[in-house]
Order: C-alpha cells, then sequence, then structure tokens
C-alpha cells in the first residue's frame, strides 16, 4: 500500500508541475515547467550524494578505520543481495544516520559520532538495515525527484510573483489565465510540499520494514528509533531542512503545524509498527 501511494502522490506532484507551468504560461510554460524539472532531476541524479555528504563533513572511512561498522554494512549488504555500500562518518553529536546514492551500485551509508556512542551494536544494525533498505527500494531516487519537483514549483510560483510586480500580461492561449497564475503562486508551493513531505513519510514506512527485516529482529530498530528520537530532541544538530529528509529521525525539532510538513512520520507510530511485526 505504501508504494501505491508513492505512486499515486508522485504523479500528483508532477501534474501539480504540469498545471503550474500552463497557470504561468500557457502551453510554453508547461513546456518550460517540463524541461526544468528534468534538468534538475538530471542534475540532483548525478550529485546530490555527493553534495550532501559535503554538507555534512562526511568521511569515508576503511575497514582498518572503523571494522565493527564496516564488517555491519558488508554483512547485511550481502544479506540483502547488494554491492558493497561506500561507508561514511560525520563528526557530529547528534545520534542519526543516512543513506545516499542514485543506485545501489553508487550507494553511501553515512552515520554520525553520536550515534556510535548511544547504540549498541545490535540497535546500530537495525538502523544500517533501514539504510540498506532505503538503497535497495531506491527511496533516496524517488525522494530527489520528489524534492526537485517541488522545488520547481516553488520556482514558478516566484517567478509568476516577479511576473506580476513587473506588470507581465498573457491571455488564456499563449499566457496562462491571471487567476489560475494567483492560485498556482499560493496554493501550488504549499501542496508541493505536503504531497513531497508525505513521500517521504511513506518510504521512512517501507525501509523500517525492510531494516527490520535485515536487522533480523524489529524490536531492535524499535529500540534504536526511541533511543534517536529522545537524544536528537536534546541534541541540536545544523542541518539543512532540504535535506533531513534523509535522515533517519528528523534532526529538526518542531510541534503543533510543523508536524503537517514532517519529513518522518510520528516516531510512536513507526515503533508501534515494528513491534507488531515482532508479535
Amino acid at each position: 500500500m505504501n508504494n501505491i501511494k508513492t505512486m499515486v502522490l508522485l504523479v500528483a506532484l508532477s501534474l501539480i508541475l504540469v498545471w503550474a507551468g500552463a497557470a504561468f504560461g500557457g502551453k510554453q510554460g508547461m513546456t518550460m515547467a517540463l524541461i526544468f524539472a528534468a534538468g534538475m532531476n538530471l542534475f540532483a541524479y548525478w550529485f546530490s550524494d555527493k553534495i550532501v555528504l559535503r554538507m555534512y563533513g562526511a568521511k569515508e572511512v576503511t575497514e582498518s578505520e572503523a571494522p565493527e561498522l564496516y564488517s555491519t554494512v558488508r554483512r547485511l549488504a550481502q544479506k540483502a543481495e547488494m554491492p558493497m555500500p561506500k561507508v561514511y562518518i560525520m563528526d557530529a553529536d547528534q545520534p542519526n544516520a543516512f543513506a545516499t546514492g542514485r543506485n545501489p551500485k553508487h550507494a553511501a551509508v553515512a552515520v554520525t559520532t553520536g550515534i556510535m556512542r548511544i547504540l549498541s551494536h545490535e540497535e546500530l544494525t537495525g538502523v544500517i538495515g533501514h539504510e540498506l533498505a532505503h538503497v535497495k527500494h531506491r527511496d533516496i531516487l524517488i525522494s530527489t525527484i520528489a524534492a526537485t519537483i517541488a522545488a520547481a514549483i516553488s520556482y514558478l510560483a516566484q517567478m509568476a510573483q516577479w511576473a506580476a510586480i513587473f506588470g507581465h500580461r498573457g491571455d488564456d492561449d499563449e499566457g496562462g489565465s491571471p487567476i489560475a497564475a494567483l492560485v498556482m503562486m499560493i496554493v501550488g508551493p504549499i501542496a508541493a510540499l505536503l504531497i513531497q513531505m508525505a513521500i517521504s513519510r511513506s518510504r521512512e514506512y517501507v525501509a523500517d520494514e525492510g531494516g527490520a527485516r535485515l536487522a533480523g529482529n524489529p524490536r531492535l530498530l524499535a529500540s534504536a528509533l526511541r533511543k534517536l528520537h529522545m537524544a536528537s530532541q536534546r541534541i541540536p544538530m545544523h542541518a539543512n531542512p532540504a535535506t533531513s529528509h534523509m535522515f533517519i529521525v528528523n534532526p529538526l525539532s518542531g510541534g503543533g503545524l510543523l508536524k503537517l510538513f514532517s519529513t518522518h512520520p510520528p516516531i510512536e507510530e513507526r515503533i508501534a509498527r515494528l513491534e507488531s511485526m515482532s508479535l
């Protein structure tokens, strides 16, 4: 069901992009939106992994430098019948982890020094399983596509605002509808962001299930998530909101309406689902 939900949400996001382009510039605007989104996705496909690893100062480690971590990643990758990903460590107190890479052959798993301090070896195995499940399911590519389409919609909305400020006018056939453009400027970016967050949350559930099966005990990942959530609330992390969806728990804190825009499902629901798997 989560896979079906993801496909439906991606289609909806793509339709919003087409509508935004048409509202801004008619048929030409629609074509421009598609070309722009394709270019952004192509760039993200090839370079997003390098950018995010550099952003967080992640350092690649060898087996001799981090033998326990490296052997855990290798064992689970073999169990998942995946190529061995590169292993990175980030010097950060907040316990967290993420995976990146455009496909299983070009993947990387990164963990913070904080997560290696507070989790047991068994709990860390559950976390690594979760990240490898993301890689195996190509969730990184799915999330990147969703993020770039949402960014393209926001960019079109900003262009429409500048066009309105400088007196751009168009008709329904060539320049799009002014009323539709006004609605797009207000509704488009919000709808795109909500759908992007929903996609991210649905992929987290799938990765939790896949990671628990790889680790062999769902309660290990549930225990790890409980510890990581509590620690992430106490220990701040200078994370970019655009990349927060990549981490196993949200590195940013917030409540109220911010939960609607959260990239992660409620931690209580994730834990409950994992614990029900072991019954």
